[in-house]
């Protein structure tokens, strides 16, 4: 009797345990959730939970099937066969099939869909299915980047076939995908909510909600995690070196120092008369002094960047693009026909040079660099305001061209390609290259990288890529920061690994 009872505990103590919720914050308030037009990073990682690829990154950032059990590469590389997995069901209940797979690479090469990560899908020469659960993909010639794209999230045709306006539609805040968790609800602002899926191809996830509260303010979102509201949260280097180290709610969390994947910048738009100049571009980058933002803001957790590239990717060129030299930005600046005047401020033809800078809110590194950046600007005579804006404002002001210049980052993947940054077809409204850099050099070799299979060959591509951009100031590269996360301790089956510590999110438990 006193077994069975005990037997009884358990299972009730389990069950308890598995219906735990945990606590995560976004920064900003998402805008829409299929994988293809989730563009920003908010709308992205919730995208993340609900949909899978055919392929994803291990813990070691190796290729590996998702959707697809396996996968066959043919022909020298121009033909792919997935093999896909027979368990996988969508969140109504849908048997996932290989048209699912044939009418998403359809809906994502529609001209009608407002997508920046077309272009490698468009290559496409061939894309069938034999059977329901085979698709055969042929290109032209071989891909590099092949395996990459299809890590996009598949969505499914049952829901979406009759779809008029993909971008506008439903689907966007109530999706249906076969991933680990249903996004149940979506308050606007406040909160989302997603449930572990039952069903789950692997397993269904030990943590069964999860509950997203979108907290803009940094300082707001640590004092949610000192007050116990949050389960887990990026720290600045700020906020971990002067409020939270030493206090007593770090007892009870642990941190994670992560290598990041990315990297922080000051962007110009090359359609302005004002930055068609190289020389005026390379004048900011020699005026703003890099390493002391690094040390200012991120306590020297993190590096100066100088490369397209993340420090965590193979291609990663350490090669420094400007030294700190305001005089010798003077000299080029009156070089290019600018002079100082009494007031202190540079003018050329009665115009002064003044421009400014948008950057999001919520991101206080960002708009303390441009605080920083400000004041180096202003000792050449140059006049930089500052707008701080909503995400999804800011998001429209990039994605509408509407700026002179702007402060934000990229978080890049695995794959090295650069085609939807800095390939002139990328620059179109909606797209990554919204700062209008165009050089038919940069194209030709983005296009000779994505044929090259040799490792040395491709190396000294994509080091020829990463020259010809950055000596060109498109951007002024910042900074590289380290990621700083911190989780509570009751939570446990994290395994820190390259892919980061939620790569295996399924597994924790509380």
């Amino acid at each position: 009797m006193r077994r069975v009872l005990l037997l009884v505990v358990f299972v009730f103590l389990s069950h308890v345990s598995l219906a735990k919720t945990i606590y995560f914050s976004l920064g900003a308030n998402p805008k829409r959730f299929i994988p293809f037009l989730a563009i920003d990073s908010s709308s992205a990682e919730i995208s993340s939970y609900v949909f899978n690829g055919l392929l994803k990154l291990n813990k070691d950032m190796r290729i590996v099937g998702d959707l697809a059990k396996n996968y066959e590469i043919k022909d020298g590389g121009r033909r792919i066969v997935f093999h896909l997995r027979r368990n996988v069901f969508w969140q109504d209940g849908v048997p996932f099939t290989a048209k699912d797979v044939i009418f998403t690479y359809k809906l994502i090469t529609n001209p009608n869909t407002p997508t920046p990560y077309a272009g490698k899908y468009k290559l496409i020469k061939r894309i069938y299915a034999p059977d329901n659960y085979t698709v055969v993909v042929e290109y032209p010639y071989p891909f590099k980047p092949a395996l990459y794209s299809w890590m996009m999230g598949i969505v499914p045709e049952h829901l979406l076939k009759n779809t008029k306006n993909i971008a506008t539609c439903e689907f966007n805040r109530k999706p249906i995908g076969t991933g680990p968790y249903i996004l149940r609800q979506w308050k606007d602002g406040q909160y989302i909510t997603l449930d572990a899926f039952k069903d789950y191809f692997i397993h269904k996830p030990y943590i069964s909600k999860i509950i997203y509260r979108i907290i803009p303010d940094q300082t707001t979102a640590l004092l949610e995690l000192e007050n116990g509201g949050l389960d887990m949260l990026s720290l600045t280097p700020l906020q971990y070196e002067y409020e939270f180290k030493g206090k007593r709610f770090a007892k009870r969390y642990k941190v994670y120092f992560e290598p990041s994947s990315a990297y922080t910048y000051l962007a110009f738009n090359l359609r302005d008369k004002l930055f068609k100049d190289i020389r005026i571009r390379k004048a900011i980058c020699m005026a703003i002094n890099r390493e002391e933002i690094k040390k200012a803001i991120l306590f020297n957790f993190g590096k100066v960047a100088d490369s397209i590239y993340p420090r965590s990717s193979p291609y990663f060129y350490p090669k420094t693009v400007c030294h700190y030299d305001p005089k010798g930005a003077l000299k080029l600046l009156k070089e290019a026909g600018w002079h100082k005047a009494e007031d202190g401020f540079l003018y050329k033809n009665g115009h002064k040079f003044s421009f400014t800078v948008y950057t999001n809110e919520g991101n206080g590194e960002r708009k303390y660099a441009a605080i920083m950046i400000q004041e180096y600007l202003r000792r050449i005579g140059i006049e930089m305001k500052i707008r701080i804006l909503e995400w999804q404002a800011f998001l429209n002001f990039v994605n509408e061209r509407h700026f002179d210049a702007i402060i934000l980052g990229w978080q890049l993947g695995a794959d090295p390609d650069m085609y939807s940054i800095w390939d002139s077809k990328s620059d179109f409204k909606g797209g990554f290259n919204f700062v209008g850099f165009r050089d038919k050099r940069v194209d030709k070799l983005i296009e000779l990288a994505r044929r090259t299979f040799d490792k040395k060959k491709s190396q000294k591509i994509y080091e020829k890529i990463n020259d010809l951009i950055v000596h060109q100031y498109p951007y002024i590269f910042l900074y590289y920061p380290t990621s700083i996360v911190a989780v509570n301790k009751n939570i446990k089956g994290i395994k820190p690994a390259k892919a980061g510590i939620t790569y295996n999110i399924i597994d924790w438990r509380y």
